[in-house]
């Protein structure tokens, strides 16, 4: 009789991505901010991202399995015990290539020390956890809609000026799912940074 081969069990793994939460009170006028550019995408390529959707993208993670999800909130509520809230100003719109395939129009921050310190914070923890980061060109962002590389959205003369304010007071892992009418993303764990 034939020995049976026994198969290692297939580690479940899932697509996250470090964000900050946007608060309605500012989604809804950065919403408003979007709707602007309806008019600029004469292809009708743009899918846009609902506001009750809205974050601010920190720093994606790609593929995790379970147990790295778990040991990123380990680590993630080490490295921020000491970390402060603060506000973030979002105060540009643009044209942002995430990747060779994809270009999303979005909410940006200009130079802000703060910012940019927690998003290397972040990347930071990933590592730790065993997770190959390699987003060389990323700029934490808040996606309004996402658009083929090749597209016929027609860049403004003029963007819009958000100039808006949105609380850094936690730090949420999501998940990301393809769903019927775009991503659906599930908090995996939130940790709250102190006033």
């Amino acid at each position: 009789m034939p020995a049976v081969q026994r198969q290692a069990p297939v580690m479940k793994k899932i697509r996250t991505f470090f964000a900050l939460p946007i608060p309605e009170r500012v989604a809804r006028p950065l919403s408003d901010c979007a709707d602007t550019l309806c008019e600029y995408d004469r292809g009708l390529d743009a899918h846009w991202v609902d506001s009750s959707n809205y974050h601010l993208t920190l720093c994606f993670l790609g593929n995790v399995s379970l147990d790295q999800v778990t040991e990123l909130e380990q680590l993630t509520r080490e490295a921020l015990a000491d970390q402060s809230s603060f506000m973030v100003p979002l105060d540009q719109l643009g044209y942002y290539k995430a990747n060779p395939r994809l270009g999303v129009l979005a909410a940006l921050i200009s130079d802000h020390e703060q910012l940019y310190a927690l998003h290397d914070r972040m990347v930071n923890i990933a590592k730790k956890a065993g997770i190959r980061y390699d987003e060389r060109d990323f700029m934490p962002h808040v996606t309004l809609a996402r658009l083929p590389a090749k597209n016929r959205f027609e860049v403004p003369d003029s963007w819009p000026q958000p100039n808006l304010l949105t609380p850094a007071d936690s730090v949420v892992l999501f998940q990301s799912r393809p769903g019927e009418r775009g991503s659906i993303y599930t908090p995996l764990f939130e940790v709250h940074l102190s006033a």
